[in-house]
């Protein structure tokens, strides 16, 4: 790749929402470059989550995480897009013509005309397990990278979020679970609570875990209750801890944007405070915004179409339906 590539759009970040993006950009027979500090496109799903699976995103009763990013990456291949990955975007400066150029952590740039920023909640790190860290790699992990691993082992799940209730329901049919929440309620789905709450995995709340101990290995917790101080040991071959992760938006937040809560806000057409770039997914914000990936995929969709306009003021923000598109199999034709 030449120092400087050129595109018509530039999404910054390969998650679901970009991917998505990149998508309809293509449809709108618009250039794009896809960047990503990642080395693979996914974002967060991908690093994280592959095996996990989704079950709120339309069309898809139940999807693992690698098989949507999967059959999204494949939904972006017919269209004209450089996926620049493993390429941290530092800079955003206006270009004297208009349009913009990205500068990389490497020294490369990019030229576009319009920027849709998917970044989602940028770099993560996982909150930790205070009293676990020494057992970190030696049974105690963050993420789960293949449940099959855990088959059959005694499987101590800590945490009362999505990805805590998640794996507890994704394993209690292989292992034996036991899932720990410091509150007596919890903020994952309803619908993925009743799940744990009715299969055979056993639910501690009001409780937190005091100790982990083992040998070579994790083989046993134990399990303090906040409200009576009572100790409880229970055995455990494997422990993961589904607690959050700490983010970090990096360098996106020098760039001019305002800002709220570490997010940028926008508009109704997804435009951020600098002309001619838009955002989408998590890594934006506005009044009653709720962060799913279904919602993503409309705002980068919504973003797509208002850069469109913005790169050709003649053109109409709704360019018709994808039933009048035609996607060949060499090219595109609109």
């Amino acid at each position: 790749m030449s120092a400087a590539a050129v595109a018509d759009v530039a999404v910054i970040g390969a998650g679901p929402t970009g991917l998505f993006a990149a998508f309809y950009a293509g449809m709108r027979g618009l250039s794009v470059a896809l960047v990503d500090a990642l080395p693979e496109p996914g974002g967060q799903i991908s690093a994280l989550y592959p095996e996990k699976v989704i079950r709120d995103v339309a069309g898809f009763p139940a999807v693992k995480g690698r098989d949507l990013v999967r059959s999204l990456v494949e939904q972006v291949l017919p269209f004209r897009t450089e996926m620049l990955l493993g390429r941290q975007a530092v800079r955003l400066d206006d270009r004297h013509d208009g349009r913009f150029e990205i500068g990389f952590a490497d020294g490369g740039a990019l030229e576009a005309g319009a920027v849709v920023v998917t970044a989602g909640i940028g770099t993560f790190a996982p909150r930790t397990l205070p009293c676990g860290e020494d057992f970190l790699g030696r049974g105690l992990t963050y993420f789960v990278h293949d449940p099959a691993e855990l088959a059959g082992r005694r499987v101590l799940v800590v945490g009362g979020g999505d990805s805590a209730l998640d794996w507890a329901e994704a394993l209690q049919h292989s292992a034996q679970v036991t899932l720990v929440h410091r509150r007596d309620s919890f903020r994952a789905h309803r619908h993925t609570v009743d799940q744990v709450l009715a299969g055979p995995a056993r639910v501690h709340t009001e409780t937190v875990v005091e100790q982990l101990r083992g040998d070579t290995r994790v083989s046993r917790a134990v399990l303090r209750n906040i409200a009576t101080g009572r100790l409880t040991e229970v055995g455990c071959d494997s422990v993961v801890a589904a607690l959050g992760f700490v983010a970090n938006p990096g360098p996106l937040l020098g760039w001019g944007f305002d800002v709220a809560d570490r997010k940028i806000v926008v508009d109704t057409a997804m435009r951020t405070s600098r002309p001619g770039v838009f955002a989408a997914g998590d890594v934006c914000t506005y009044p009653g915004r709720v962060p799913l990936i279904a919602v993503g995929f409309g705002e980068a969709a919504t973003a797509v179409n208002h850069a469109a306009v913005r790169l050709d003021p003649t053109a109409s923000t709704f360019p018709g339906h994808s039933t009048d598109t035609l996607v060949a199999e060499a090219g595109v034709l609109i």
